[in-house]
């Protein structure tokens, strides 16, 4: 992991497309934007893993289905 120490209007850039910039610094709670192509999802790491879980379960669902369906078939 890299770690980078930045102070307030201070920006990160990532590859040419990417820049990360802390906006305010309130307390322990540090605020950053983030510019970055509309094409990339940007998530808060709780949401993603989230997202990420979902999808699994979704992805079980659906392979559950068609293993019915097709001893479904078979009967």
């Amino acid at each position: 992991m890299l770690i980078l120490n930045r102070k307030l209007n201070e920006s990160i850039q990532l590859g040419d497309d990417i820049e990360i910039k802390v906006v305010a610094v309130e307390g322990d709670q540090v605020k950053i934007g983030i510019e970055a192509p509309r094409s990339l999802d940007v998530y808060r790491k709780e949401i993603y893993l989230k997202i990420q879980e979902e999808n699994q379960e979704a992805s079980a669902m659906s392979k559950d289905v068609i293993n019915l369906l097709k001893n479904a078939k078979k009967d």
